[in-house]
């Protein structure tokens, strides 16, 4: 179990330089393009950091492991509200823009309220998970058609690249995730093994954090750099994202039953997109006592899902 320990946080750094890689190509190509920063945030940076949870839950599926598959995304949209967003508010409050409360957290919320309804029976059929897919392309494009209404945001620490560069660190950021989602899944069911627990709680917890190490370590530098249309964006367009794509192609691959996801998991995902609406309203801004709040409440949802004993 020592050696799959390991290798377990050696993925964790794999997944992190290949995502780190893969939103840099990504971003610069955007901001070329004269997207925003909060809308590359929401997309190029958000489906970049959320690669490792894309090929984890695909290898799994594949594998014919629903538990692992499900719970990674179902447990990375808690972590990334509950620890990214309170870890990064906790550095630096962060500012909401409007269109964010007007626009993107609401479809945020109703992308968690259908990706509930769609795992209700503890089934994703491949009819569904297309239907997520299309889903997924919808608001991609919707939302990038609404970027063009708005001003270019720049010195927001993104830097436009030459397409040989950026199409280089993209193509290493894929080989580099590939090589740490394998070691990840393959390690945590050995260590769920060992402990005698469900491959749907490694998933829930172990995997979920692992694969959101990028988005928090994009986030907490945001905060830093007093970047909050970036620490923002990528949250919730990270969580939109693993909804809709990584579950949707990971049912595509293959068909999903048995998840093992439970009413508790259900309410916490759903819960902490519900909180969110209100923290941003209020004062359009998240502060630093809304962020502990979030840490708090991420250590009860561990306590409570653990087994004891």
């Amino acid at each position: 179990m020592l050696s799959a320990a390991l290798l377990t946080l050696l993925s964790f750094g794999l997944l992190f330089l290949g995502a780190e890689w893969l939103v840099r190509g990504g971003a610069g190509i955007a901001l070329r393009l004269g997207l925003t920063a909060l809308v590359v945030g929401l997309t190029v940076v958000a489906y970049g950091t959320s690669s490792p949870e894309l090929l984890v839950s695909v290898k799994a599926a594949w594998a014919g492991q629903p538990g692992i598959s499900v719970g990674n995304v179902i447990g990375s949209n808690i972590f990334n509200i509950a620890v990214i967003l309170g870890v990064a508010s906790l550095i630096r409050p962060i500012r909401v823009q409007s269109s964010v409360i007007r626009r993107d957290a609401p479809v945020m919320l109703a992308v968690t309220l259908g990706g509930l309804a769609v795992l209700w029976d503890g089934a994703v059929s491949r009819l569904e998970g297309g239907l997520l897919l299309v889903a997924s392309v919808v608001y991609t494009v919707w939302i990038i058609r609404a970027a063009r209404k708005e001003a270019p945001g720049e010195d927001e620490g993104l830097k436009p690249l030459g397409v040989g560069r950026a199409l280089f660190f993209i193509l290493g950021g894929l080989l580099v995730l590939a090589a740490g989602s394998r070691l990840l899944v393959d390690n945590s069911i050995i260590i769920a093994r060992a402990l005698g627990v469900s491959e749907a709680v490694i998933g829930l917890t172990i995997i979920a954090a692992g694969t959101s190490m990028p988005e928090l370590a994009t986030s907490a530098v945001g905060a830093f750099r007093g970047q909050s249309d970036i620490s923002l964006g990528n949250v919730v367009g990270s969580n939109i994202f693993n909804i809709l794509f990584v579950l949707g192609l990971a049912a595509v691959i293959h068909p999903i039953a048995g998840a093992g996801v439970r009413g508790i998991d259900q309410a916490f995902v759903l819960g902490t997109a519900v909180v969110l609406v209100p923290l941003m309203w209020t004062g359009r801004v998240i502060g630093r006592k809304e962020g502990a709040l979030l840490l708090v409440s991420y250590a009860a949802y561990l306590w409570l899902m653990w087994p004891k004993g």
